[in-house]
């Protein structure tokens, strides 16, 4: 299958970062606009983007239908392959326990995300998956880019369901 399309060459790594979280908000953002948790995620190879994902869960009647969990499926479909040796995952949120099992097994070389998520997240806040002894796959992760954003997003939507 073919990749779904190319990135345009950033100025430097911190600049590509910042540049594929945006695309993750413009999934979140179309996940909020389904009164969906505002959550998205980008699956990159190089320059190309192989998949992306907002969460579905309310949409799906499925718990397991994170922005992450698509967005590796979809990528998996684009490349014809079960693993996504060297490519990384973008998300607004920490990923939970169950996207960075996911994301173990795909064989995501690394996950960049914006805010934490201290009642679920799996990278740092609640568990530390990725720095467990005796893995057989390293994940890299780094958290906190746009956090702010990110953070400011889900506030604004769970304030606004309260209210409802």
């Amino acid at each position: 299958m073919t990749l779904l399309f190319p990135l345009r060459q950033p100025e430097s790594p911190q600049e590509r970062d910042s540049m594929i979280m945006e695309l993750a908000f413009k999934q979140a953002e179309a996940a909020a606009r389904k009164d969906e948790v505002p959550v998205g995620a980008i699956i990159v190879r190089g320059n190309r983007i192989l998949g992306r994902g907002a969460n579905q869960v309310e949409a799906l009647f499925d718990a397991t239908a994170h922005a992450e969990m698509l967005a590796i499926t979809q990528a998996m479909a684009s490349t014809g392959d079960k693993r996504l040796v060297d490519a990384e995952l973008y998300c607004t949120l920490e990923p939970c326990i169950q996207c960075c099992g996911a994301i173990m097994h795909a064989r995501l070389s690394r996950v960049v995300y914006a805010a934490s998520d201290p009642k679920f997240g799996g990278v740092e806040s609640l568990a530390q998956l990725f720095d467990l002894p005796g893995l057989n796959h390293e994940v890299e992760h780094q958290g906190g880019i746009m956090a702010e954003q990110s953070a400011a997003m889900l506030r604004d939507f769970f304030q606004a369901k309260r209210k409802k």
